[in-house]
Order: C-alpha cells, then sequence, then structure tokens
C-alpha cells in the first residue's frame, strides 16, 4: 500500500508540473534569491497609477532650525565670532599697561646679553632683555571681511648705555618701515645730583 500512495504522489508532481501554464521566470539555477511573479490585475480598472499626490503649502519650505538652507553660507558668523577679542599668540610682559606708562629705572651693560628695568605704573620693576615683546598690544582691523584682526606689540631691540629702543613691525605689511620708540634712562629736564 505504501508503494501505490509513493506512486500517486509522484504522479500528481508529474502532472503539476506539467500544467498548461506558460513558463515562469524564476532565478537562475544555484541561486537562493526569491523569486518575484506579477499578478494580473484582478478587476481593479480604477485603481489611480502611482503614488497619491500630496499638496504642499509654500510655508514648509521656510527655512528654520529643523530645516535649513543647505546652500546658505554661514561663513559670516563665524568671522563676527573671530572678530569679538583677539589673543596673542606670544609672551609679552607687562601686557596690562602701555609702553608710555612704563618707567626705565637701570640698565645693566656689562653682561650678555644686557638687561634693563622697567617699572610699572604700579612700582613693580621687571626685568627685560633684547628680542622680549612689552606692553599692551594694539590690535590691527583686518581690511577684508575675510581676514582676521592681529596684534602688534613693541619687542626689545637695543639696550644702549642711556636708553631702550623698542621697535614695533606689523607681519602683514613688511613694506611698511617698523614704528621705532626710544625710553630714555633719564627723561629730559630732569635734573641729575652729582656729589
Amino acid at each position: 500500500m505504501t508503494r501505490a500512495v509513493l506512486a500517486f504522489i509522484a504522479l500528481a508532481g508529474l502532472v503539476a508540473a506539467c500544467s498548461s501554464k506558460g513558463p515562469t521566470q524564476g532565478a537562475p539555477a544555484g541561486s537562493s534569491a526569491p523569486v518575484v511573479v506579477a499578478l494580473p490585475d484582478a478587476g481593479l480598472g480604477d485603481a489611480p497609477s502611482g503614488p497619491p499626490k500630496i499638496d504642499f503649502q509654500e510655508a514648509e519650505f521656510a527655512e528654520n532650525e529643523k530645516s535649513r538652507d543647505p546652500f546658505r553660507s554661514f561663513s559670516t558668523m563665524f568671522v563676527e565670532e573671530a572678530r569679538g577679542k583677539v589673543k596673542s599668540q606670544r609672551e609679552v610682559l607687562l601686557d596690562q599697561y602701555a609702553v608710555d606708562e612704563l618707567k626705565l629705572v637701570g640698565i645693566v651693560t656689562g653682561i650678555d646679553p644686557a638687561k634693563a628695568m622697567l617699572v610699572d605704573p604700579t612700582g613693580k620693576g621687571h626685568v627685560v632683555q633684547r628680542g622680549q615683546f612689552v606692553g599692551r598690544a594694539e590690535v590691527v582691523q583686518a581690511s577684508t571681511t575675510t581676514a582676521r584682526s592681529y596684534e602688534i606689540n613693541w619687542r626689545v631691540d637695543r639696550i644702549r648705555d642711556g636708553d631702550v629702543v623698542l621697535i614695533r613691525e606689523d607681519p602683514q605689511n613688511p613694506d611698511v618701515p617698523s614704528a621705532t620708540k626710544v625710553i630714555p634712562l633719564r627723561p629730559e629736564g630732569s635734573v641729575v645730583s652729582e656729589k
């Protein structure tokens, strides 16, 4: 009896395989991809083709925090932020005082490098030598919106027997001559008493 059941199942499989329908397209042999077969229209002649239409309001195209314009330039925001405060990138002595507020009280030239003592308005002395930057920086505003503002400082150029020579160079404009300032040991009009 089991042979009869097996023969019946095999015959049913052959009949199903040799049905009158046309050949279906399937995946190539050896692939495990699922086969998708399009079914013919089942009497839905009134159905619209494609997705439904969506009406957009003008307010949906306005820029807000959730949807912003990807082509808008935000560089001006960063330029304004950079102009706020310029931070010096070098070590500057007495950076809270202007050079005109400093007094020269002593010079030592017998050593290498020569040194000088400057006194700030509070009466505190500070020793400087050639090459150091002193005094409050001046901020040079950029001429264009793309360039940044920068600081320029006075630098000790020479320490001579009776004075200290400071220079200020503008690195952005090397063609412009350096500004020079001399701080004398004895300001003009002062009387030196000799014993």
